[in-house]
């Protein structure tokens, strides 16, 4: 009889901590009354998962959990997410009247599905993550039960997001019965030396793979619960979902296509590339006719999705490097977006239109200029850190032979120059219709410091951060 082995913790470690943590916090609201309490609690047991991640790579059960410099740059983006939407919350869920202390649970948990999720080996581990995060955003998409449009947008969700499930679970089953295994790195030794580069059946899973991966990033044509489910959730749940579901899709995306399906890289660049060019265009064009700011930067959202699918499809380690250095940009550029729009909210004033942002530097100059820096960034324009996201992201398509892809991008992304950059028309070159009062706390102010800083430190000095991105990808 074989002894009991206890697997290795330590790469897990992070997790376990995780799950811990946001345990004690659900059981905490029972006890503690003062709801910013939690929110610190929910900072600190973030700090603590960032420091146990120093020393946590390795792998672990068997090859089912990996955590290497791949898993720990997105994971670093979750923990980021986190904080910036804890400190967005604090103020606006009081106002919303939803201030619960499962809110910042919930939040937790969802993350704790994301890190499952970047450092699944195994195809199991990745959906066990995929069910945990999902889950959780569900509930807080309908966080604030008395409006109809939050318990719309958490339907919506729920519906689309097990639909997406289903199509996982049905091509994990089929590349299960043709190599037996679904551990990832075993399906692509599998394939290779079986030769079975030209199945059809492999060819159908991976395309199952595509549009799973695809609803979970808001890809067109899988896109269509995402401009209402943003809309209808609560601003700092949407600006959460916007950033930690996506690099959770897209750090799933890296390693089953880059890894798992590695040989048959033409078929599934074949798939994406329609792909991407669909969600790029119709991202940039739909937002055009947006008038609620938080729909509009749900059609941008979707939009990005599709500049990041480039670096997928140029199947580099650059191109994949790239996609990480766009992923934390964009979670600083499209974090500080929203925190704006949450100060804009107050009682008896929703401050979701882009109407409402009308002369509002002639009121609020800070808060413009804030929003000018964001909308710039996320336009792309130097020397802001969008620019560089996007200069990488476009060099390293052009580099694997993707010119004319580059091309059509750049030419959405200049269409997209007109939705952002009539929010700024509308802040400094109409004159106010009433004047708004600010919602503003220390953790808004921080949220939007942090932010702000980000995107223009980046934007001049992006080495750092690319450097960082090429060191994470290097054993990938």
């Amino acid at each position: 009889m074989t002894p009991f082995m206890m697997p290795d913790l330590g790469p897990v470690l992070p997790e376990i901590v995780m799950t811990i943590m946001a345990l004690l916090i659900l059981m905490a609201e029972l006890f503690i009354h003062r709801k910013e309490t939690i929110a610190f609690l929910s900072i600190v047991t973030v700090a603590g998962v960032t420091y146990t991640l120093i020393g946590s790579i390795g792998t672990t059960f068997n090859g089912m959990f990996i955590s290497d410099g791949y898993s720990l740059f997105f994971k670093l983006i979750f923990m980021l997410n986190v904080i910036l939407t804890v400190l967005i919350s604090v103020k606006y869920i009081a106002i919303e009247k939803v201030n619960f202390g499962e809110y910042y649970s919930l939040i937790l948990f969802s993350t704790l599905g994301m890190m499952i999720m970047a450092s699944a080996g195994d195809l199991i581990v990745l959906y066990l993550g995929l069910e945990l995060m999902a889950l959780s955003t569900y509930i807080l998409a309908g966080f604030i039960r008395y409006d109809i449009r939050s318990n719309e947008a958490a339907m919506k969700y729920f519906l689309l997001g097990a639909f997406a499930s289903a199509f996982l679970l049905y091509g994990t089953a089929m590349i299960y019965g043709l190599t037996g295994t679904t551990d990832i790195k075993a399906i692509s030794t599998y394939i290779v030396q079986n030769g079975l580069s030209n199945n059809p059946v492999l060819t159908l899973s991976m395309i199952l793979f595509a549009v799973a991966f695809s609803f979970k990033i808001a890809a067109v044509p899988f896109h269509m619960w995402a401009p209402d489910a943003y809309q209808g959730a609560p601003t700092s749940i949407t600006a959460f979902m916007s950033v930690g579901p996506k690099a959770a899709g897209f750090a799933v995306l890296g390693r089953v296509f880059m890894i798992g399906f590695g040989s048959i890289r033409v078929e599934w660049a074949a798939v994406l590339i329609p792909i991407a060019i669909l969600t790029m265009g119709v991202g940039n064009i739909v937002a055009l006719s947006q008038t609620n700011i938080k729909r509009m930067l749900a059609y941008s959202s979707i939009a990005h999705a599709g500049y990041m699918l480039l670096g997928i499809i140029s199947g580099t380690g650059d191109g994949m490097a790239s996609v990480l250095n766009y992923m934390l940009i964009y979670a600083f550029m499209n974090m500080g977006a929203f925190a704006v729009i949450i100060m804009l909210r107050s009682e008896g004033f929703k401050g979701d239109n882009i109407s409402d942002f009308e002369g509002l530097s002639k009121t609020h100059p800070l808060a413009s200029a804030l929003m000018l820096v964001f909308m710039f960034s996320l336009t792309g324009i130097p020397p802001t850190a969008g620019f560089m996201a996007k200069f990488y992201l476009f060099m390293s398509a052009i580099n694997a032979g993707y010119t004319w892809l580059v091309i059509i991008a750049v030419i959405f992304s200049a269409i997209s120059a007109y939705f952002y950059l009539r929010v700024v028309m509308y802040m400094y070159m109409k004159e106010p219709k009433e004047t708004v009062q600010l919602t503003t706390s220390p953790g808004l102010g921080l949220a939007l410091a942090i932010t702000v800083i980000a995107v223009i430190f980046i934007g001049i000095l992006p080495s750092s951060i690319v450097t960082l991105a090429r060191a994470a990808i290097a054993g990938f």
